[in-house]
């Protein structure tokens, strides 16, 4: 299966990683798997950060309205949670640098944030559905 992944902006293609081992280069593929396990601590912080539900919802929540900033009490409000449930899931979402907290004590996506979220639950879901419909053809 000849399956490549192109990351591309502005019709510029910045990179393009195979998707199986017999097209990488034994020598590049070893060069990743060591930056991949230098940088384990950036993977860690930012799965563990989205791998509970509350968490994942507040984010859902950022990214329901085109600039949407929320207090604490609105994330409270609107997604029915209690005080120490939301203190504790945006400690780790801003500890991760997904979200940021304002002055004036509302919560928004980082920039960086943004594209790690969609990166993980929405292009990473639906990689893993394209190979599932590939695996049954």
């Amino acid at each position: 299966m000849k399956l490549r992944l192109l990351l591309v902006k502005d019709n510029e293609v910045l990179s393009e990683i195979p998707l199986s081992l017999e097209d990488w280069p034994r020598e590049s593929l070893e060069d990743e798997l060591e930056s991949f396990e230098k940088e384990f601590d950036q993977f860690s912080k930012l799965f563990n950060a989205l791998a509970h539900q509350n968490r994942l919802r507040i984010m859902k929540r950022l990214f329901e309205d085109e600039n949407v900033t929320l207090g604490f009490l609105d994330l409270m409000k609107d997604l029915d949670l209690n005080p120490k449930i939301v203190w504790e899931s945006t400690k780790k979402l801003r500890e991760s640098g997904l979200l940021v907290k304002s002055e004036d004590g509302k919560y928004r996506c980082s920039e960086h944030g943004q594209a790690e979220f969609l990166m993980v639950s929405v292009a990473l879901r639906r990689l893993l559905q394209i190979l599932a419909e590939l695996e049954e053809l």
